[in-house]
C-alpha cells in the first residue's frame, strides 16, 4: 500500500499539474478537479498569527511581514518531504528557477503579489503556487489567505471587507477543504472571525481545525484551557495552541529550530499546559494535518478517480484536436500502423490471458457478481401467496381451472423466469467494461503507440467499436438462452411432482365433491404448493443459466475480442489512401512541444489514477 507521504505527495503533483492546465480552485464555479483533491485552507484575522503559524510548519522565515493586509493573494504552499539535508523551493510561475535562499523566496512572494495587485492594497484571487522541499517538513498542501478584517484603510476599496471574506469563502466552502482557524489566545474566543467563519460554512466541524496562538501574551493570572480542552468552543478535532515567535526574536533572526525548541519548552515547563505539551505546538500540528490529509484523501478515492478519469479525457482530446504525425512512403506507413496495431494486440491478449493483470476479473463477474445478482432476484415477492394467487385467478379468466393450473403455472414462471434477464445483461456488460479497460490498460502499456496520438484515437475507437459489436451479439444470444427457458418447459419436471390432495378433517365432503374442488383451488395449502413447485423450476432453471451464460458470454465477447478485434480496422486502413494514412502518423513539428507537454500531463494523471486505484483496492 502507498505510504502517507506518497498518497499525499501524488496528491501535491496532481494539484500543480492541474494549475498548468488551468483547472484549479480560486472561486471558479462548478468542483474541479484542483478542488475535489484536498488541502488545508488557513483562515484567520489580520495579525492572528497567521505567517507565524505556517513559517513554523515549514521551518523558514519566508513570508512577506508588514502592518495592515500583507497576503494580499492566496498562497497554495505544497510542502514535500525528501531525502537528504538540502531544502529548496520553486515557484509555479518560475519553473526553471530553484530558490535555496527562502529570504530571496520571501521576495519573490512580495514580487510576484505586486506583478498582479500593483503596488496597491488591493487583492487578487490569482494565487501564488510556492513548493518547497526539505527533510524537515510532512507532505502537506496548505493555503494561506488574505486576513480577514472589519474595516478599510486608506488605499483600499470600501469593498475589501466583503471581497476578501468572499475570497476566504470560496475556499472553505468547498466540501474537500480542511479549514485551520487560527485565533489568538489573547482574545475572546467568541469575537473570532476565524472560528466565526468555519462555523457558517462548516456547522458539523467535522472539516475544522481550531489553532490558538499567542498563548504566551495572555495577561498574567489568565490562560486558554477552557479552550484547548474544548469547554469554551467544542470541535470534532482537538484544538493546538501555538507559541510564536516574538518580534524580539523576528529582529534577531532567531531560527526556526530554536524558535520550535522553545516552543516545545513552554508548554512542557508550564503548569497549565504542561499535561497538554504532547498534543501542542507546531510539529504537532503539521503532522496532525498530514495524518487528516491522508485519511480525507482516502475517503475521497472515488470521486478523485471519476475526475482524474474527466481530466484524462479533456486531455485526449486535447491530443485529438491538435494534429497527427507525418508519413513518408504509403506502403512504410501502412506497415508501421500494422506493426504498431499488432504490438497492441499482443499486450491486449497477455492480459486476457494471464499473462498481464486484468483478464480475472472477467472470471469474477461469472463467479461472484452473476450469482449473487440472482441471488438477490424479488422472487420470494413475485411468488408470495397473494401473486400466486393473483395471478392464478387472472389465468383463469372467467372459467375457473379443473385439475392443475396450467396457465397460471405458465405465466408464474414466465414472469420468474422474465427476472434473469436483468442479472445476464449485467454480466454482458460489466465483461464488456473489463474489456473496454483493458483495450485502455493496452494501449497504455504499448510503448511504441505513445508518439501517435492519432493512431492511439483510432485504435481505441475501432476496439470499442468492436467491442460493441460484440456485446450486441452477446444480449442477443444470452437472452435467447433466457427466453429458449421461458418458450419450452421441461415437462418431465412437473410429472414427477406428487400432486398430494389437501388434508381438511373439518371438511365432511368427499373429495371428489364439486364444493370441495371449487375451495381448494384458492386455499393458502394449495397456493403455497403451487409456489413450491415453482420456485423449484426456477431454481433448476438459475442453475443452468450460471452454467450457460458464462460460456455464451466467453465465446460471444472473449473470444471474439481475442481473435476479431481489429479486424474490420485493417480492412479500412488497407482502403485508405497515402494521404489518409500520413494523418494517422502526423508529427507536425511546431507542435511536437505541445504535445509532449501533454503527455508528460497525460502520463502524470494516469500514473496517479492507477496509484490511487491501487490504494483504493488494497
Amino acid at each position: 500500500m502507498a505510504t502517507m507521504e506518497s498518497l499525499i505527495g501524488l496528491v501535491n503533483n496532481i494539484q500543480r499539474a492541474c494549475t498548468v492546465l488551468g483547472d484549479h480552485g480560486g472561486g471558479s464555479e462548478g468542483m474541479s478537479l484542483w478542488e475535489a483533491l484536498p488541502s488545508v485552507a488557513v483562515v484567520g484575522g489580520q495579525s492572528s498569527g497567521k505567517s507565524s503559524v505556517l513559517e513554523s510548519i515549514v521551518g523558514r522565515d519566508f513570508l512577506p511581514r508588514g502592518s495592515g493586509i500583507v497576503t494580499r493573494r492566496p498562497l497554495v504552499l505544497q510542502l514535500h518531504k525528501i531525502e537528504g539535508q538540502s531544502e529548496y523551493a520553486e515557484f509555479l510561475h518560475a519553473p526553471k528557477k530553484r530558490f535555496n535562499d527562502f529570504a530571496a523566496v520571501r521576495k519573490e512572494i512580495a514580487d510576484e503579489t505586486d506583478r498582479i495587485t500593483g503596488k496597491s492594497k488591493q487583492i487578487s484571487n490569482v494565487p501564488i503556487h510556492l513548493s518547497v522541499y526539505s527533510p524537515q517538513v510532512v507532505d502537506l498542501t496548505l493555503i494561506d489567505l488574505p486576513g480577514l478584517t472589519k474595516v478599510a484603510v486608506e488605499g483600499q476599496p470600501d469593498s475589501i471587507v466583503q471581497d476578501i471574506e468572499m475570497m476566504v469563502r470560496s475556499y472553505v466552502e468547498k466540501p474537500n477543504c480542511i479549514i485551520l482557524a487560527i485565533s489568538p489566545a489573547n482574545q475572546d474566543i467568541a469575537t473570532s472571525d476565524a472560528i466565526k467563519l468555519a462555523r457558517e460554512v462548516d456547522p458539523t466541524g467535522e472539516r475544522t481545525f481550531g489553532v490558538l496562538t499567542k498563548l504566551d501574551l495572555m495577561d498574567q493570572g489568565t490562560n486558554a484551557l477552557d479552550v484547548l480542552e474544548g469547554r469554551a468552543y467544542r470541535l470534532v478535532h482537538p484544538w493546538v495552541g501555538i507559541v510564536n515567535r516574538s518580534q524580539a526574536d523576528i529582529n534577531k533572526n532567531v531560527d526556526m529550530s530554536n524558535a520550535r525548541r522553545k516552543e516545545q519548552e513552554y508548554f512542557q515547563s508550564s503548569p497549565e499546559y504542561g499535561h497538554l505539551a504532547h498534543k501542542m505546538g507546531s510539529e504537532y500540528l503539521a503532522k496532525l494535518l498530514s495524518k487528516h490529509l491522508e485519511t480525507v484523501i482516502r475517503q475521497r478515492i472515488p470521486s478523485i478517480i471519476t475526475l482524474i478519469n474527466k481530466a484524462i479525457d479533456e486531455l485526449n482530446a486535447e491530443l485529438d484536436r491538435i494534429g497527427r504525425p507525418v508519413g513518408v512512403d504509403g506502403g512504410a506507413q501502412l506497415y508501421t500502423i500494422l506493426e504498431l496495431c499488432r504490438a497492441f494486440d499482443r499486450i491486449f491478449k497477455e492480459h486476457l490471458d494471464g499473462g498481464r493483470p486484468g483478464g480475472d476479473r472477467i472470471y469474477a463477474v461469472f463467479d461472484h457478481q452473476l450469482p449473487a445478482a440472482m441471488k438477490k432476484l424479488p422472487l420470494d415477492r413475485h411468488l408470495s401467496l397473494s401473486n400466486v394467487k393473483k395471478v392464478i385467478c387472472e389465468a383463469d379468466g372467467y372459467q375457473p381451472h379443473l385439475i392443475a393450473p396450467e396457465q397460471g403455472y405458465r405465466r408464474l414462471i414466465d414472469g420468474s423466469l422474465g427476472y434473469f434477464k436483468g442479472p445476464a445483461e449485467a454480466s454482458i456488460d460489466a465483461v464488456h467494461f473489463v474489456l473496454k479497460e483493458l483495450v485502455r490498460k493496452s494501449i497504455a502499456e504499448t510503448q511504441e503507440l505513445k508518439r501517435f496520438p492519432s493512431l492511439q484515437s483510432d485504435i481505441a475507437a475501432a476496439a470499442n467499436d468492436a467491442l460493441e459489436r460484440f456485446r450486441d451479439e452477446s444480449r442477443k444470444a444470452v437472452l435467447r438462452l433466457v427466453e429458449m427457458e421461458s418458450t419450452y418447459l421441461t415437462v418431465e419436471f412437473f410429472r414427477k411432482l406428487q400432486m398430494e390432495p389437501e388434508k381438511n378433517p373439518n371438511n365432511t365432503n368427499p373429495p371428489n365433491s364439486n364444493s370441495n374442488q371449487n375451495v381448494d383451488r384458492y386455499t393458502d395449502n394449495h397456493l403455497r404448493r403451487i409456489g413450491s413447485n415453482v420456485s423449484a423450476y426456477v431454481n433448476m432453471v438459475c442453475e443452468t443459466l450460471k452454467l450457460t451464460i458464462p460460456k455464451a458470454v466467453v465465446y460471444c465477447q472473449v473470444l471474439q475480442a481475442k481473435r476479431a478485434l481489429l479486424n474490420h480496422f485493417y480492412a479500412q486502413i488497407g482502403r485508405r489512401e497515402k494521404a489518409q494514412l500520413g494523418k494517422m502518423l502526423d508529427e507536425d513539428p511546431s507542435l511536437m512541444e505541445r504535445r509532449e507537454a501533454l503527455s508528460r500531463r497525460l502520463e502524470l494523471y494516469k500514473s496517479a489514477r492507477d496509484e490511487i486505484d491501487s490504494v483504493a483496492w488494497k
